[in-house]
């Protein structure tokens, strides 16, 4: 195992504990139903844990049913599925990106106290993954005013067991999340839609099916990794507007915002010029959330130290490299990527680079921005 996952096994402390000593006061109203519902549950009998540049299952049989528990009770994700492959079906170690885990349950507790919940909401949850978040939302709120949509048949079916073996009864429904569920919300729509994945921006459904005032929870992310949690209010003429928390949280992209296929990368030399910038800035929380933002269809690649940004949409690309003890960026393509970079980096620095919670979001039905400081202040559009 892990040095992180030898630690998790190895904790003698209640996952209370670890949760609440980790949250530091925030969102101590959800720690009787993170006391309530036993996670060892929705864990199945296998979880992944990384191998060099694999995954190897470790199976609840071979580690033992203490060491197990521990694991489980633990304030740590586990992985649960590499590219549609279940730990639990796996006869071997796996190569790929995970699909689906168990979060931190000190991370689910954030997003639903970031949500702001007071107990008697009417909520929509997308992806309901193992099925934790989904039953510490039904210890709270109560299983008939919880809903949840999960996009992955396989990981809804085994999400529904564990419900059932914890004595939860959501109203469970297998779709794409980002269409939100209309039959459940109802004349009035529903007071709350918490995502427990993360979005490229607002899908329009959610706005539709959400009645006045109420909110939505989500993490914002993209392609770079940048990412920031934000709860937003709808008004009374049809915009959503809030500010991000400030929260280092992220989650896995919803699957129809992941990346599409890329081919292999061959670097093109294009123009060349020394960076305005320090690219290790992109080590920075923040600074690589505006970095995203500047380019949201560019993924983020590294090729050794330095930082590789290729446009899905067009293919143009910046690469940096040190040349005679100068940091260049090669630029190719229609697209300015580091140009863009640097645009909003600067911005940034010139505000003072403050950290997300100076940042906001305005979303219509046609236009989303996320913008610094107010409204009226530096804004990027995303891509909706």
């Amino acid at each position: 195992m892990t040095r992180e996952h030898a630690d998790a096994v190895s904790s003698p402390r209640s996952l209370v504990e670890v949760v609440g000593e980790r949250l530091a006061g925030v969102g101590e109203e959800w720690l009787p139903a993170v006391d309530a519902v036993p996670r060892e549950l929705f864990l199945g009998d296998a979880v992944f844990q990384q191998d060099a540049h694999r995954w190897a299952p470790v199976r609840r049989a071979d580690v033992g049913e203490d060491a197990w528990l521990r694991m489980a009770r633990s304030d740590t994700t586990w992985v649960t599925q590499v590219d549609g492959i279940g730990a639990e079906a796996a006869e071997g170690p796996v190569s790929g990106a995970p699909t689906s885990s168990s979060t931190l349950p000190s991370v689910v507790v954030r997003t639903l106290a970031a949500a702001g919940l007071r107990g008697r909401e009417r909520v929509l949850e997308v992806g309901t993954g193992t099925g934790y978040s989904t039953a510490v939302l039904c210890h709270r709120l109560g299983d008939e005013r919880v809903t949840s949509i999960e996009y992955d048949p396989l990981v809804a079916a085994s999400a529904a067991r564990h419900l059932a073996a914890a004595g939860a009864g959501p109203t469970l429904v297998v779709g794409d999340g980002l269409d939100g569920y209309e039959d459940g919300a109802g004349a009035d729509g529903y007071d709350a839609i918490v995502a427990t994945c993360a979005v490229r921006s607002v899908p329009p459904a959610w706005l539709w099916q959400l009645a006045d005032g109420g909110s939505l929870t989500f993490t914002l992310s993209g392609w770079m990794f940048g990412a920031g949690l934000i709860r937003l209010v709808l008004d009374e003429d049809g915009t959503a507007r809030g500010r991000f928390t400030g929260d280092e949280i992220t989650y896995m992209l919803a699957r129809p915002h992941d990346r599409p296929p890329r081919p292999s990368l061959h670097r093109h030399e294009g123009e060349v010029r020394p960076t305005r910038i320090d690219p290790v800035l992109l080590d920075d929380w923040t600074a690589l959330f505006v970095a995203q933002l500047a380019v949201p269809s560019a993924e983020l690649l590294h090729l050794g130290a330095e930082p590789v940004l290729v446009d899905v949409a067009t293919g143009s690309q910046a690469w940096i490299e040190l040349r005679d003890g100068v940091r260049v960026v090669h630029q190719d393509g229609p697209l300015r990527l580091w140009d863009q970079v640097e645009h909003g980096i600067a911005a940034w620095i010139a505000a003072g680079s403050p950290g997300q919670r100076d940042f906001g979001m305005t979303v219509t039905d046609s236009v989303q921005t996320v913008w610094l400081g107010a409204p009226d202040g530096p804004s990027w559009r995303l891509p909706a």
